[in-house]
């Protein structure tokens, strides 16, 4: 009995790899070999999947879903590799295992097919080094450049004038682990000069703010005993007509204490973000006023005016949609909504965390994505709402996305990067084992931008499902 089982095991598993992978035999002419890992679904090539050898020797998959393997002592040799990634899976073998058995040869090719395993899908890494790596040790993709930095937090995009601005938080160069802490920045043009990033593999090409030695630099340089952050980042026009792009800074001190707060705005000519208004400081002893902080959405109101709604996930404020009443707190307006919702699924309650709003047209709706407080992976996990109007009412979540004991925190959707009408939401986060316990780092991709695409058709996110 003992040996039918090993035999019934041994065959399962031989099925399991020739299903999930195909091989072609080398040239010789380039040492690696490649490892394409696309989605069983419609081959589209998937980001952050993982192989490890039985030696726990990693690998991760590049933008381009490839993995360029050459291990001197592997090569010419099966290799089993067990295959992890957050949301997407293999079957398992007879004996429980996840994985694939290949023989890496110099020259040749594999193709793993995986089966996603959660709503949304991975479509690449858009922040760090080494987005195209994996391809390039293989030969292609080679005239992809990085933009020059390795890691960042919390974007901020907002369309201004004939581009769209781009910020992030404290930001890692490659030469010091010090880097950046007074706000990165960069532009990119309008998407319909490119190409809308709906599909792998994502290539966005940053135009970076840089010092006269060619270095990536801080945007908004404030005398400060720590990090500058901002947050609520947009673009409003005065009432003459000029276009100012708008945003509020927060100085830090002791990891994630603000001392100071204040509107800032851009200065075209210095390329950089001057205070225009201090809020509040400690010092005055007072507690910190709500700001327009978070990510903005716009919105038209039955009498035709038109407001800017701030708030992370959902709105806690609003203002006139001027730039004269953004200056000037008194405009601003409190709103409430929840911080509660429940599980479409089962009921059971969900907390938001960070997040944020869009108007969909193709929904007719108003749609969110925040990160649950708590869950099974701490900050890991991305929730879907929907509702009629930015105030709700907001009622139920479905999970989207989640991450295996990772974080991905400060989720943003790109509504400036797709068509009015599109069928798709596109939305990033910050990928990093901060908070999640995780010891591990994903090479490459930890303290990094991820993208997610999740479509509005899929029968998970049925309007009524919401109500």
């Amino acid at each position: 009995m003992m040996k039918k089982s090993i035999f019934l095991g041994c065959f399962l598993g031989l099925c399991t790899f020739w299903g999930q992978a195909q091989v072609e035999k080398g040239t010789g002419q380039n040492p690696y070999f490649r490892i394409e890992v696309v989605d069983a679904e419609n081959n589209w090539p998937v980001p952050l999947v993982e192989f490890k050898t039985v030696e726990n020797i990693r690998f991760v998959t590049d933008n381009a879903g490839v993995i360029a393997f050459y291990e001197p002592d592997l090569m010419g040799k099966e290799v089993w590799f067990d295959i992890t990634s957050h949301g997407y899976s293999v079957p398992k073998d007879g004996f429980g295992y996840r994985g694939a058995r290949l023989k890496p040869v110099s020259g040749g090719k594999a193709v793993v097919k995986v089966n996603r395993d959660m709503i949304a899908k991975r479509l690449g890494r858009l922040t760090g080094s080494g987005l195209f790596a994996e391809s390039q040790k293989c030969g292609t993709d080679m005239d992809w450049q990085d933009a020059g930095v390795v890691g960042c937090d919390t974007v901020q995009t907002t369309p201004y004038k004939d581009h769209i601005f781009w910020a992030w938080g404290d930001t890692s160069l490659s030469p010091y682990p010090l880097g950046i802490f007074n706000t990165s920045a960069a532009k990119t043009p309008l998407p319909e000069t490119w190409a809308y990033p709906g599909q792998p593999p994502v290539k966005i090409k940053y135009d970076l703010f840089k010092n006269q030695e060619g270095k990536p630099r801080g945007v908004i340089p404030l005398p400060s005993e720590g990090p500058i952050w901002i947050g609520g980042t947009l673009s409003l026009k005065d009432k003459d007509g000029k276009e100012h792009l708008c945003t509020v800074y927060s100085k830090i001190k002791n990891f994630l204490q603000a001392y100071e707060k204040g509107l800032a705005v851009w200065n075209d000519e210095k390329e950089e973000f001057e205070s225009v208004k201090v809020l509040w400081n400690k010092s005055s002893g007072k507690d910190a006023p709500s700001c327009p902080e978070g990510n903005q959405a716009f919105y038209t109101d039955e009498q035709g005016v038109e407001w800017v709604y701030f708030g992370s996930p959902l709105p806690n404020m609003r203002c006139r949609a001027t730039y004269e009443a953004w200056l000037e707190p008194e405009n601003w307006e409190s709103v409430s909504t929840p911080r509660v919702l429940s599980s479409v699924k089962d009921e059971s309650q969900v907390r938001l965390h960070s997040g944020s709003m869009q108007w969909s047209e193709h929904k007719k709706r108003w749609v969110s994505i925040f990160v649950e407080q708590g869950g099974s992976s701490f900050l890991g996990e991305v929730w879907y709402t929907e509702a009629p109007s930015p105030t709700g009412p907001w009622k139920k979540a479905v999970k989207v996305i989640t991450h295996d004991h990772y974080t991905f925190y400060n989720p943003r959707l790109h509504p400036e990067l797709l068509p009015k009408d599109c069928s798709y939401l596109l939305l990033e986060g910050s990928y990093s084992k901060q908070f999640s316990g995780n010891e591990y780092p994903t090479a490459r991709y930890d303290y990094n931008q991820v993208l997610y695409r999740v479509d509005l058709d899929a029968p998970e996110l049925k309007s009524e499902l919401f109500e």
